[in-house]
């Protein structure tokens, strides 16, 4: 029997896919080297991005007005989710899919299988065997590449009561991570994960090549021991790495393959959450606004890997003190052209001509 849809990956994208596949009716094959691993990554969003399918049970925390530390002290007027990884993934339940561990080789977009039919997308396995499907949705994420940005992130989890700060950082450049003013820039990202746990993550937004493990364990130690934080080296550990582009804008992919990742942010969750009943009621997710869009994203990512390390706190402090409607076109609309191309004139116009000059020739150049 042929499955409806065959889809390659079953991290939070794939499993999101079908999991809606599965309440509209469709029958769903999920492909995956470990089709039922435990997440361990720490998810986030806007609570105005997601749909209302989504329950309550899973969010871990609500955060009314996280706080982007620049050259001051922001509080961002957006309200900001920390989901709970195990309840979501619990949540995307896919218990009535069938689940193959295996590797994806080759995906056959239109391949023939049978003689009495029309031809079928199919996808080859490490196994050997050949699985046709009524649809196939690649969404195994980006391989990485160095020709690629990559943002990269090193936390630990501690007890809340031992962390002074009240503020829930989005966003932290204060330099007193260790770094020389020329090096490479992170950032502190610290968030609460529940009641009693709170995760502080020194983070590399994007780089190519963007900041290693040891660099970024080194910076966050010297930032919290600055802080009155002395780690005991028993703390769970969460390390980041993955590109921020390279996705593939097009019907057969999805999530971080699908070029659904924000390159100057890294988010993708929430768009394939958001995205999914789209996607599965035929419907395009890349109008011509959507890859107006993208283009334009891509040649934000490129003047941030551009600009000058001391500048990318000024340039933050520009861009969270543009109207939250601004902020919210270009964090999360991701077929607002206008509200996109509104929201980076008026950053480009708030920066000073120094700013100015190094992101108009950056922005100019083609997308590596």
């Amino acid at each position: 029997m042929t499955e409806d849809l065959l889809i390659c990956g079953a991290g939070p994208a794939g499993r999101a896919l079908a999991h809606r596949a599965l309440a509209h009716g469709l029958t769903v094959t999920v492909v995956d080297p470990h089709p039922r691993r435990r997440w361990k990554a720490t998810y986030a969003a806007w609570a105005d991005e997601l749909p209302a399918w989504v329950g309550d049970a899973a969010i871990a925390t609500r955060i009314e007005r996280p706080v982007a530390w620049t050259t001051r002290r922001i509080e961002i007027d957006r309200s900001y989710l920390v989901f709970d990884t195990a309840a979501l993934q619990d949540s995307l339940d896919i218990s009535g899919a069938r689940l193959i561990q295996d590797s994806v080789t080759a995906i056959d977009i239109a391949a023939r299988h049978r003689h009495d039919g029309p031809d079928l997308p199919s996808v080859r396995l490490a196994s050997g065997h050949t699985l046709p499907a009524g649809r196939v949705v690649d969404a195994r994420g980006i391989p990485r590449s160095p020709a690629l940005a990559e943002q990269t992130a090193y936390g630990v989890i501690i007890d809340r009561a031992h962390y002074p700060d009240r503020d829930s950082l989005f966003m932290d450049w204060r330099e007193d991570n260790g770094a020389a003013p020329t090096d490479p820039r992170s950032f502190l990202y610290a968030v609460p994960l529940d009641d009693d746990r709170i995760l502080l993550e020194e983070t590399c937004l994007a780089g190519r090549p963007a900041l290693d493990q040891h660099a970024l364990e080194a910076r966050l130690t010297h930032r919290l021991r600055s802080r009155g934080i002395t780690l005991t080296g028993a703390e769970p550990v969460e390390r980041v790495r993955f590109p921020v582009q390279g996705g593939k804008p097009n019907r057969s992919t999805f999530g971080a393959a699908g070029a659904f990742t924000h390159p100057a942010t890294g988010y993708s969750v929430a768009t394939s959450l958001r995205l999914a009943d789209t996607v599965l009621a035929g419907e395009s997710v890349w109008p011509a606004s959507a890859r107006a869009v993208h283009l334009l994203r891509q040649a934000g990512l490129r003047a941030l890997l551009a600009l000058p390390p001391a500048e990318l706190p000024l340039f933050f402090d520009a861009f969270f003190a543009l109207p939250v409607p601004a902020q919210r076109a270009y964090l999360s609309g991701r077929d607002d052209l206008r509200g996109t191309a509104a929201a980076m004139a008026a950053l480009f116009a708030a920066l000073p001509w120094r700013l100015r000059r190094v992101l108009a020739a950056r922005v100019a150049l083609p997308t590596r």
